[in-house]
């Protein structure tokens, strides 16, 4: 495909983004139709979809508005490519600019300069006031890619030479001792034998050090109260000599886990019905995900204010239902992907209101600005838990 072929294929994408498909479905669905692009191609479009996505506002506004093309021709105008070169009408190129085209478009301005919705902006800069801008930059642009050094197969040193080996070049990240962030190589990580025999791991480098605050020793008994995929319950079981045990409300997001586990060598059981006392209690809990939007821009855009009223009273539940399977003198670890007060403080402190034999032993906040996602961990521990069954 050429340069323009490719920049047509993510107007028509994005035309039923637009429309209310999801990108992924939007962008599988284009790649059935299209058997002719390479992976190479694939990987261009999709990297020019997500572009879009996270500046979609802004590039709304210098398009001049929201169909596929506009906002094609917004990201290149803010690309400084000269659209021409790519509305040419030869073969697979979209049809050349009219005179109302070139006309469109003007300067964003406030929220839509920021790339929020109206409601979104105003809580962000109430939220993070001086860091707000920083992070509103962020995520304007692309997330690195961070592996965790699975240290129950090998250690830092060691994972970056085999993945140097296999092309796949690496550095070390100050955020957390297990994270290596990928300079380059990043599409190759998939099919190389560190990541295949499980001596590494995909992960973002704020969410191992949220492991990292977690004060793991070997013979904890842990539960993963939201496990998901498992990232952290992979990341806790290199650190045990023990099963982690692993729930979540859905079974299915924990599918692959099995096999995760055993290529990591990781000793993990997923259950239905958790049982208590555990030492430690992870809860990593449903939330907005703002703090993750350069990976899923979408969310970004689809969230609501009533939505997020919605989660946080999710939240509330999880925490309330997980503190008593904790044993006592055990740990609640409360962990979103959100940059959100609601979400985060506020949601704790209204948690130590409702119960009062709790108390907070740490807070930490990481910002996309330190180079992973944003995430938000608080660790809370009770003298006595008369509630343990």
């Amino acid at each position: 495909m050429t340069p323009a072929a490719r920049w047509a294929a993510a107007a028509e994408i994005m035309d039923h983004v637009t429309q209310g498909e999801p990108a992924e479905k939007a962008l599988t669905n284009w790649a059935r139709r299209s058997r002719f692009a390479g992976s190479k191609d694939r990987a261009a479009v999709r990297d020019h979809v997500f572009d879009i996505l996270r500046c979609w506002r802004s590039v709304a506004a210098v398009g001049g508005g929201s169909d596929g093309r506009q906002l094609v021709l917004g990201r290149l105008r803010q690309l400084g490519v000269d659209p021409d070169s790519i509305f040419t009408g030869d073969g697979y190129a979209m049809p050349p600019l009219s005179d109302m085209e070139r006309a469109a478009g003007s300067e964003p301005a406030g929220a839509e300069a920021w790339d929020m919705p109206d409601w979104l902006y105003d809580l962000v800069f109430k939220d993070l006031g001086d860091e707000a801008h920083a992070y509103a930059k962020a995520l304007r642009h692309r997330a690195s890619v961070f592996l965790r050094v699975n240290t129950a197969k090998t250690d830092r040193d060691a994972a970056q030479r085999a993945l140097a080996d296999a092309g796949i070049d690496t550095a070390v990240h100050p955020l957390s001792q297990t994270a290596l962030e990928v300079l380059d190589g990043a599409r190759r990580v998939a099919q190389s034998a560190p990541y295949l025999d499980g001596r590494v791991e995909l992960q973002d480098v704020a969410s191992q050090a949220v492991i990292d605050a977690l004060d793991i020793t070997p013979d904890m008994r842990v539960l993963d109260f939201c496990a998901g995929g498992g990232g952290k319950t992979l990341a806790m079981a290199a650190r045990l000599n023990t099963v982690v045990e692993a729930h979540d409300t859905d079974p299915r997001r924990m599918s692959d886990l099995p096999a995760r586990a055993d290529r990591a060598d990781a000793q993990v059981e997923r259950i239905d019905s958790p049982k208590g006392p555990y030492d430690l209690v992870l809860c990593d809990v449903p939330c907005s995900g703002s703090g993750a939007w350069r990976r899923a821009p979408e969310g970004k855009w689809r969230l609501t204010s009533e939505g997020l009223s919605s989660v946080c009273e999710v939240q509330a539940d999880i925490l309330d239902h997980a503190a008593n399977l904790v044993g006592t003198g055990g740990t609640l670890a409360y962990v979103t992907c959100s940059v959100l007060n609601c979400e985060n403080e506020d949601q704790i402190g209204k948690f130590l209101r409702r119960n009062t034999a709790w108390h907070c032993i740490r807070q930490q906040r990481f910002h996309p600005n330190e180079g992973g996602d944003g995430f938000f961990v608080s660790i809370l521990t009770r003298g006595k838990n008369e509630n343990t069954t």
